[in-house]
């Protein structure tokens, strides 16, 4: 048998893979490239972290002060001469509205308030109340007073509305208190805000205030920020 002798092939040094080298100036860009990332991270955590911290402390501030908005409620509100046809041209509105401050750390100061009167979302009446006063924590301030004369704009055509609906059994107004508050919690006093207490109410027959009006919480809203 014929042998065949295989001649052994070599690869020539192109067939080779060619190791490449960087030079120093690709390995600088890597390093600083590597640098950025964790001073990116460090910087993300350490403001993640703060952000964690300042939620924490005031949900711990915002449970010890339980922030309450001030309540309202209607205690009696009447118009002694609806009973007479022709009572308007002595007629009185008599109202007793409360406020109070439920909270147990943070005071209201009011420095300004006002009551208005509305029949059919049209303005009847109204007046400054009370000076400008500090109510504390825990604290309820009688407002009450008489609505007559010319703080009370009620003509022969709109008793003539109120009969009517005197005979269907019941006449409906609105309450509007209107004031500029601030809060104060120790030293630090908050800035100014405009609040609205929104008080529906209604009156029977004989001008006195129904039952289901009486002591209603009267929905509190707050408005645009005062300087």
């Amino acid at each position: 048998m014929r042998s065949e002798n295989r001649i052994p092939v070599q690869s020539t040094p192109q067939d080779r893979p060619i190791k490449r080298h960087h030079t120093a100036r690709y390995y600088a860009h890597r390093v600083k490239e590597s640098l950025t990332t964790r001073v990116s991270k460090l910087i993300c955590t350490i403001f993640l972290a703060l952000l964690f911290l300042v939620g924490i402390i005031t949900f711990i501030l915002w449970l010890s002060l339980r922030p309450h908005r001030p309540r309202f409620h209607v205690h009696d509100f009447s118009i002694p001469d609806l009973a007479q046809e022709g009572g308007f041209q002595n007629a009185q509105l008599i109202y007793n509205v409360t406020a109070r401050n439920s909270n147990q750390n943070i005071g209201a100061y009011y420095d300004s308030m006002q009551l208005t009167v509305y029949y059919q979302d049209q303005s009847i009446g109204g007046s400054r109340l009370l000076f400008p006063f500090y109510q504390k924590p825990k604290n309820t301030t009688v407002i009450a007073g008489v609505l007559g004369g010319a703080a009370l704009t009620v003509t022969s055509q709109r008793w003539q509305q109120f009969m009517a609906d005197r005979a269907r059994g019941e006449v409906v107004f609105r309450l509007e208190v209107t004031s500029v508050i601030r809060f104060k919690i120790s030293s630090w006093d908050s800035k100014r805000h405009r609040m609205h207490a929104n008080c529906p109410v209604g009156v029977g027959p004989d001008g006195l205030v129904l039952p289901r009006y009486r002591t209603n919480r009267c929905p509190v809203y707050f408005g645009q920020l005062l300087d």
